[in-house]
């Protein structure tokens, strides 16, 4: 029930102007900072690791932009699931858009980490392009169901679920559909290896490298940004990756992190820190968390 209520105040929320939402999902996100103490701990220990020459306080502010960031993308999904189309358009624009243009039809990797526009991104681009991307459901069938019809409303998204593997997506990707992809969770030690990530052994998906070398697909990047006031979002094109696949899987996801690691330093408020980053730890380390 509670859920229930929350997701119905998003919706309501989202009949309001983006310069109302902005600064009320700016306090949502305060609000978020205070009361769940757990999530606040993980962004501080994410913080620590990740930038350990920086000040205490000068740490602890970024936290709290952090949260804010994070607060106001809650509430701007009422946006993303309910909106019309014509406001989307208008939220989220494209930044070099022919760096994708120029992949597309053939197979193709977009590869999106996890920064707080990362939905508005991905909605965004569903609305021009057709792209597969990957899914777990949620144990909230309220919010699963939402989720769902969020990132399918428009066009002809393909979800695919993370059970099934990656055999749909090889499928895909060799029929030209491509695959928008979040790289950047620890989802344990199956698959992954323990590559670099602001100095610290991340236990990283090498699905990027095997991917490419199974279906000669090239990767664009794709990085959201969330503009400060009310100014929406960018989504950003990457020039197509050159020499990638390169000489060896270790090798490629040491270079996925690093670019994500530019990135994140870049607008290091909005990387997605609220999540375990460093959970798995390689055999005999302490855990952080």
């Amino acid at each position: 029930m509670p859920e229930k209520i929350g997701l119905a105040l998003i919706r309501l929320l989202g009949l309001l102007p983006l310069r109302l939402l902005a600064p009320l999902g700016n306090g949502f996100g305060m609000l978020i900072y205070w009361l769940v103490w757990e999530r606040r701990r993980v962004v501080r220990t994410n913080l620590r690791l990740c930038f350990p020459q920086m000040p205490d306080k000068d740490r602890e502010r970024l936290s709290r932009r952090h949260f804010r960031a994070f607060g106001r993308t809650v509430l701007e999904h009422s946006i993303l699931w309910w909106g019309p189309e014509k406001t989307i358009r208008e939220l989220v624009r494209f930044e070099g858009r022919g760096n994708l243009d120029r992949e597309i039809g053939k197979p193709l990797i977009v590869l999106a980490p996890h920064f707080v526009g990362l939905d508005m991104g991905g909605i965004r681009i569903s609305i021009e392009y057709d792209m597969m991307s990957m899914y777990s459901h949620q144990k909230n069938p309220e919010l699963d169901r939402i989720l769902l019809h969020g990132r399918t409303r428009f066009g002809n998204s393909i979800l695919v679920s993370r059970q099934d593997g990656l055999r749909p997506v090889i499928r895909g990707l060799r029929k030209g559909i491509a695959f928008f992809y979040l790289p950047d969770m620890d989802l344990g030690p199956k698959d992954s290896l323990f590559v670099p990530f602001f100095g610290v052994p991340a236990a990283t998906v090498a699905g990027l490298s095997r991917l490419a070398r199974m279906t000669g697909a090239r990767v664009v990047p794709c990085i959201t940004r969330q503009l400060p006031g009310t100014g929406g979002y960018v989504t950003r094109f990457y020039p197509a990756w050159d020499d990638f696949p390169g000489a060896s899987v270790e090798d490629d996801t040491a270079r996925m992190n690093a670019f994500i690691e530019e990135r994140v330093r870049e607008m290091p408020e909005q990387y997605y820190w609220l999540h375990k980053r460093f959970k798995t730890r390689p055999p005999g380390r302490a855990r952080f968390y």
